[in-house]
């Protein structure tokens, strides 16, 4: 994503940028999505909180020294005020052809914040669920006050 979008997109514009990111195995492109900060924290399934960019920033390099993740949020659900925007997503992760999925999902918490340099990750925090993902509800386009 050019950086300019960066600085003056959305929430929804930085996670698209984050999970792009993910997908590409840049790993200077992911770290441009989390706030300049070094109480930004990140919690992958099953592993240990990471606290900082230098923490971070090493995981994720392991993680991406694979190749890139191909994972979609799916379901969001997102509360917003000024400052402030949480998304709670269902990943949905591709394991390609090769690999049978597995009876699990991922839930996700991606917390973002309004900074100088526009709006950007403070937290990520990603738990294996046991059993298949939940099916998303449809929506109506009835509104009731």
């Amino acid at each position: 994503m050019p950086h300019a979008k960066l600085i003056h997109g959305s929430p929804d514009d930085i996670e698209a940028a984050f999970y792009d990111a993910l997908a590409r195995a840049d790993l200077d492109g992911l770290m441009e999505c989390w706030a300049e900060d070094e109480e930004i924290v990140c919690i992958h399934p099953g592993a240990q909180r990471l606290v900082g960019h230098a923490e971070i920033r090493s995981v994720w390099e392991d993680i991406l020294s694979n190749g890139g993740l191909r994972i979609r949020p799916r379901q969001l659900h997102a509360t917003q005020n000024m400052m402030t925007s949480v998304h709670s997503v269902i990943e949905e992760i591709d394991h390609g052809p090769q690999q049978a999925a597995p009876d699990v999902h991922v839930v996700a918490t991606n917390v973002y914040l309004k900074t100088t340099q526009g709006w950007r990750i403070v937290m990520h925090h990603a738990s294996v669920a046991p059993g298949a993902a939940p099916v998303e509800t449809a929506v109506s386009g009835t509104t009731l006050h």
